[in-house]
């Protein structure tokens, strides 16, 4: 058995009593079908009580199932020595805080220079090899925090939180205009833009995509939003702010202007979830860059 350190372990319940091992991982944990398998699959990573079984056996209660969630693996993308704020991190998560104009994943276009490389480079400067797991991606102009699954376990959890609304995202974005209400809802689909591959327009044909919105602050002619998503649709708040009649302030590809500042004005500063190792709630923030932070001095000095 390997190091007890490494393990998750549960202690079964009555009511776990006769359960097969596979269906308590999956009916109580989550774990998902492909995960199952590739504990069968895998050599010896399922113990109970020290000694390996198979997950088609049936449990007793008292017993501990104990699983090897971390296991050796392989880069996915080239690691790059660049510079990373890391926001958070433990054994099953790493949280990064983006800067604006930094793609999360490498691409045709953006092949090297990412936050995939650069997190793979910290890990590679540590010994460590895994895949590089983004939770969830921002826009490459969009700002703030990154959260990245540390294994397979830690990934497919985040993505059930996700299916099932338990993941809380904050946003706070500088848009055109007073807005006139003090909070809101948009509740638009989104779709693909006809001929185009990355924009993105209101559809009845749409992915569903609703966004709460709080005024926090009012300028003379811009406002400063938080926003908390319910959908993660790409580009979601950048084409709700535009069907709000309040673009992004320098997003120009939704209508905003590049007066004041030349990427959109968004930036995700809260990323909350419940952890899946011990179910306490996890809140990871990323701090307003200097950019946002020098445009709203500006914009309050001007009311003053």
């Amino acid at each position: 058995m390997n190091n007890e350190q490494d393990l998750w372990t549960y202690t079964l319940q009555p009511q776990d009593d006769g359960q097969k091992y596979q269906e308590i991982l999956f009916r109580k944990f989550h774990f998902s079908r492909k995960l199952i398998q590739h504990l069968k699959q895998a050599e010896e990573r399922v113990w109970v009580n020290g000694v390996f079984t198979f997950l088609t056996a049936r449990g007793k209660a008292g017993e501990v199932l104990a699983v090897q969630l971390q296991t050796p693996e392989t880069n996915s993308i080239p690691g790059e020595d660049l510079p990373l704020e890391i926001l958070y991190e433990d054994d099953y998560f790493l949280a990064v805080n983006k800067p604006a104009g930094q793609v999360v994943h490498p691409t045709p276009r953006y092949p090297t220079g990412t936050i995939g490389n650069a997190v793979v480079g910290y890990w590679l400067a540590q010994g460590e090899a895994r895949p590089f797991r983004p939770i969830h991606r921002i826009d490459r102009n969009t700002s703030g925090v990154v959260v990245v699954g540390k294994n397979q376990f830690a990934h497919q959890q985040m993505a059930w939180q996700h299916t099932h609304r338990r993941i809380h995202k904050c946003y706070l974005g500088i848009v055109e205009g007073q807005v006139k209400e003090d909070q809101g809802v948009i509740n638009a689909p989104i779709a693909l833009a006809p001929g185009s591959f990355m924009q993105r327009q209101i559809s009845l044909e749409g992915s569903p995509a609703v966004t709460h919105y709080k005024v926090l602050e009012r300028y003379q002619d811009v406002s400063l939003l938080e926003f908390i998503l319910e959908t993660g649709r790409t580009h979601q708040i950048r084409v709700h702010c535009q069907h709000l009649g309040h673009s992004l302030l320098g997003d120009d590809l939704y209508g905003g202007s590049l007066a004041r500042i030349d990427r959109q004005a968004l930036h995700s500063s809260i990323y909350e979830f419940n952890h899946p190792l011990t179910g306490e709630l996890t809140s990871i923030q990323a701090p307003l860059p200097e950019d946002l932070q020098q445009l709203l001095r500006g914009l309050r000095s001007f009311n003053a």
